[in-house]
């Protein structure tokens, strides 16, 4: 039985809760140490820093610094070293072992499979390795006494013109761990309606997508992604905001007929923090638009988005919030269960992790206060 006898919400303490994690890339996730060790191997010559320490800390200044320049550039680096097979079945593997330790049950991973074609691998190679990957990271969590189930999402580079190929690999591959299909890169000039063929035969497989939507780009992007495109979740969506009018006086917020939409469907937004944060979205955790969102009762979920670039983990995430808005255990375990409940599992699968982990192991922590 766990007896936890801390009984504040700290850092600890939430990373043994059982927790779900839905946006989180696979580029942007990998340990310095496996960095400096594929470049060596493959002969790749362009890091910043060779030394472990000093490379983790150089990739959270880039993306700490304001500039997108500088804070893309984090993300050559590690693109770069993640073009062999061995490569891309070590950083999967790593990436599901570290997300286990971090007390999360369930994750959605998403990666580009045409970003990592330079050493000559096919997409169907790619998409392989990676799922070969995240079999040997499973494996060894488990060994080490931690329960976690991965699933891949395939991403489209919305500047690109290989989404349709892309989301047939989505549903070629769905009995084999690919759970959907995403859009990803710059919204501003690419709207998700470029990649309408794309979303039209998702749909018609009866598979499932999300789309990264109002994050830089504001209201018609959500819009798009949702009446056009038919999105089942929402990547960030955190400029729902920009469509909610909250009086100086404190009164009732005032929800526009987009967020009104969003809210009644219970489309969920995938909230990335302190990404949003470094990517300017928002101006601090304490100024983030999850807390009105929370307390609207939208369908929200707490995430990573890129835990190298980030310096963080979903429990971080959760520490964060947890003290810039007062948060204890009740709205955790809500994120939680909401997250779960949007999972691109499904519903009799979802419904035993809620019921047979999440809620438990949540009771179980309540219990210990």
């Amino acid at each position: 039985m766990l007896i936890l006898m801390d009984h504040s919400l700290n850092l600890d303490r939430i990373r043994v809760a059982p927790k779900v994690l839905l946006h989180d890339h696979l580029d942007g996730g990998l340990r310095p140490q496996t960095i400096v060790d594929l470049a060596a191997e493959t002969g790749y010559d362009r890091l910043p820093a060779d030394e472990p320490e000093r490379l983790g800390a150089w990739f959270r200044d880039a993306s700490d610094s304001g500039s997108l320049e500088r804070y893309l550039e984090t993300f050559a680096h590690t693109v770069a070293v993640m073009q062999t097979r061995d490569a891309l079945v070590r950083v999967a593997a790593e990436c599901a072992e570290d997300l286990a330790a971090d007390g999360v049950v369930y994750a959605e991973v998403r990666y580009a499979p045409e970003q990592h074609l330079e050493a000559g691998l096919s997409l169907v190679e790619v998409i392989e390795a990676v799922q070969e990957g995240f079999r040997v990271g499973q494996r060894r969590a488990a060994a080490a006494g931690f329960a976690i189930r991965v699933g891949t999402l395939l991403t489209a580079m919305r500047h690109a013109a290989r989404s349709r190929e892309i989301a047939e690999l989505a549903v070629r591959y769905r009995d084999d761990g690919v759970v959907g299909f995403d859009i990803a890169g710059a919204e501003a000039g690419y709207p998700p309606t470029r990649h309408l063929d794309a979303f039209e035969y998702m749909r018609r497989e009866n598979a499932h997508f999300t789309i990264h939507a109002g994050e830089a780009f504001g209201l018609p992007s959500i819009w798009e992604a949702m009446q056009w495109c038919g999105a089942d979740r929402l990547g960030h969506g955190v400029r729902i905001v920009d469509d909610i009018e909250t009086p100086a006086d404190g009164g009732k917020a005032r929800l526009g007929r987009l967020a009104n939409y969003v809210r009644d469907t219970r489309l969920p937004l995938e909230m990335c923090p302190s990404s949003n944060v470094q990517t300017g979205a928002v101006e601090s955790i304490a100024a983030h638009p999850i807390g009105l969102l929370r307390r609207l009762n939208f369908r929200v979920t707490v995430n990573t988005d890129n835990r190298l670039q980030s310096h963080t983990s979903l429990s971080l995430e959760f520490a964060k919030l947890a003290e810039a808005f007062d948060y204890g255990w009740d709205d955790i375990q809500w994120f939680t269960v909401n997250a779960m409940k949007s999972a691109f599992l499904p519903f009799d699968e979802r419904l035993a992790l809620i019921n047979g982990q999440i809620k438990p192991g949540f009771a179980q922590l309540k219990w210990a206060e």
